[in-house]
């Protein structure tokens, strides 16, 4: 590792950490946080995230063939991921990929159909807050 950033930046890290702990206690759910984190890793070459995340979702249950499919989950068997799971993986890759894809009005739109406003509120800050993340540990080389 580059620097101990959890070390050096403790403060700032800790607020990283709450967050990410009220996040976990979201109506969205563990699980769905999980695949959400997971594809953020693969988005960003997050080597340390990717095992992180794809461990959890293993812990809770969740299939080798739906980890397998992530990558290309808006292009899998439809049985693979459901409607709101499809919904807030739109939404993340176009949060991560901010620059390009400006959060596009219709994703948004799609998330009402599956999220409460809190739910969207509590998903736009898990990408954004697992983006942050990924971006650390791929800069410092964790």
């Amino acid at each position: 590792m580059r620097v101990d950033y959890t070390q050096l930046s403790p403060k700032a890290y800790q607020g990283l950490l709450a967050c990410k702990n009220a996040l976990a206690e979201s109506a969205l759910g563990l699980p769905l946080i999980e695949l959400v984190y997971l594809r953020i890793a693969q988005l960003n070459g997050c080597a340390f995230c990717l095992k992180l995340h794809s461990h959890a979702l293993r812990r809770r249950g969740e299939s080798q063939e739906k980890l397998d499919a992530l990558a290309g989950w808006d292009v899998a068997d439809a049985k693979l991921f459901s409607p709101r799971e499809s919904a807030a993986l739109a939404w993340t890759e176009a949060v991560t990929r901010i620059g390009e894809s400006r959060a596009p009005d219709s994703l948004y739109q799609n998330l009402g159909e599956h999220f409460s406003e809190a739910e969207i509120s509590d998903l736009t800050l898990a990408i954004a807050l697992m983006n942050a993340f990924t971006r650390i540990a791929v800069a410092v080389r964790q």
